[in-house]
């Protein structure tokens, strides 16, 4: 990706555009070395199985995973999963065969561009797979275009950090769950404040790091939404496996942080697990 001049586009409208200006020329490019991953070779060290990779579809993986949300939770015949931000279609694709024939996968993202990938993907997943269990949808995490009470698991890998509205999220992710229904999203959290210079910085936002809160900020945000069971647990091996990545904007943020510094010594990737209250029993008779 293209250098560019920083900013600061701090207004909800201002990161949206950034976000999806950024995301629509990594799903344009031909490259699969781009955005918070880095390389193919990432998903493999940060948890996803070989086979899996291997049956996705062509370009659904873009390397820009920053751990397995598919590996936090047991998925289930029959089950309803929507996916967050769900790009190419990486995590879609793995979650449907899990679901099987009676379930569906559900993948929700704001970049037409990205939407339009993941479904360059359909045919191929169905031929490999024999299912038809998974679609697309253009919107945004903040306002999700699916029902109330109507999906058993959400997930997301490395999304939420990049939404001015985190809290307004999390309240979308409570209200689209059933009763009972689970959370297991892999995301990116700060150990301590970045730099100015990287928040002010567009490789940043697009690369998953100027958006990023502090760890104990998901639980909390979490629990204000209503989810119970939340679980939060760091995990060092995104932010060491980027320092040895050679990745032009991962390269781009590396160059504002101070002398001796890495981005492991500032952000370390997340694994959030929660679940949403079982609905209550009716009145006694």
């Amino acid at each position: 990706m293209t250098t560019t001049t920083p900013t600061n586009p701090t207004a909800p409208d201002d990161v949206h555009r950034t976000v999806r200006e950024g995301y629509g020329r990594i799903a344009d490019s031909e490259s699969t070395s781009c955005g918070c991953g880095c390389n193919g070779s990432l998903a493999e060290r940060i948890g996803y199985a070989a086979d899996e990779l291997a049956a996705l579809p062509e370009g659904a993986d873009l390397g820009l995973s920053c751990g397995n949300p598919t590996a936090l939770v047991s998925l289930a015949p029959g089950e309803v999963v929507l996916d967050l931000g769900s790009g190419a279609g990486m995590d879609a694709f793995v979650a449907g065969p899990k679901v099987g024939a009676e379930g569906r996968v559900i993948g929700v993202d704001m970049t037409a561009q990205m939407i339009e990938r993941a479904r360059a993907g359909l045919a191929p997943y169905r031929e490999r797979s024999g299912l038809d269990n998974v679609e697309f949808r253009l919107g945004e995490i903040e306002h999700l275009p699916v029902a109330d009470a109507s999906v058993d698991v959400v997930i997301s890998n490395c999304v939420i950090n990049l939404s001015p509205a985190k809290d307004q999220v999390w309240r979308e992710i409570a209200r689209v769950l059933k009763p009972g229904g689970r959370v297991a999203i892999s995301d990116l959290a700060l150990l301590q404040p970045l730099p100015e210079g990287v928040l002010d910085s567009v490789e940043a936002l697009v690369g998953c790091v100027a958006g990023a809160v502090p760890v104990d900020e998901h639980q909390l945000l979490a629990e204000q939404a209503g989810l119970e069971t939340v679980a939060v647990t760091p995990r060092a091996e995104y932010a060491a496996a980027l320092d040895g990545f050679e990745d032009e904007t991962y390269a781009a943020i590396a160059e504002q942080l101070p002398e001796g510094t890495r981005a492991s010594d500032f952000i370390t990737s997340l694994d959030v697990t929660a679940s949403k209250p079982a609905a209550q029993a009716c009145c006694a008779a």
